[in-house]
């Protein structure tokens, strides 16, 4: 009798604790460990000019706050079709969350970009197509490239 009192009494223990605990929310004021997501937008334009120098840009956020302690914001641009060819850039923060590198188009086509963003234990890679001067669209070959991290070497930011 005992033994069947005490098992009900820790039954009972457990379900009164299991349905008192609330979900509880994060706000260190560090951001580390936080479930909220990282925010990448890139904001380099979509249509560029060739042979200028541009600037790649994208904004890094964490909720609605800038992020200006990212691990590392490289830009990935490639040619449609031709990603193995690319290059790899080096952004660096230039003010509140936003990260930059130069880069210049030495011809027409149609690229594409990838703001590789790590930063507080996340990895966020948005695409952005990108016009170069004025592309012969019978001539631009299809991106059949995926959205993995499968990419080359870094090279200088020239293409």
């Amino acid at each position: 009798m005992k033994k069947t009192i005490m098992v009900l009494a820790l039954l009972v223990a457990f379900t009164l604790v299991g349905c008192g605990e609330k979900e509880e929310t994060h706000t260190s004021t560090s951001h580390q460990g936080t479930l909220d997501e990282v925010i990448v937008e890139i904001q380099t334009p979509e249509k560029l000019q060739v042979g200028e120098e541009v600037v790649l840009s994208a904004k890094v956020t964490q909720s609605k706050e800038a992020v200006n302690d990212a691990d590392s914001v490289e830009f990935e641009v490639w040619e449609s079709g031709l990603r193995k060819e690319g290059h790899m850039v080096e952004g660096t923060l230039t003010e509140d969350g936003v990260y930059e590198a130069n880069f210049t188009f030495d011809h027409d086509g149609v690229y594409y970009m990838f703001a590789h963003t790590t930063a507080r234990g996340l990895h966020v890679m948005p695409k952005q197509e990108l016009t170069v001067g004025n592309p012969d669209m019978s001539k631009v070959l299809p991106d059949d490239s995926d959205n993995s991290m499968d990419h080359m070497e870094h090279s200088d930011g020239n293409h």
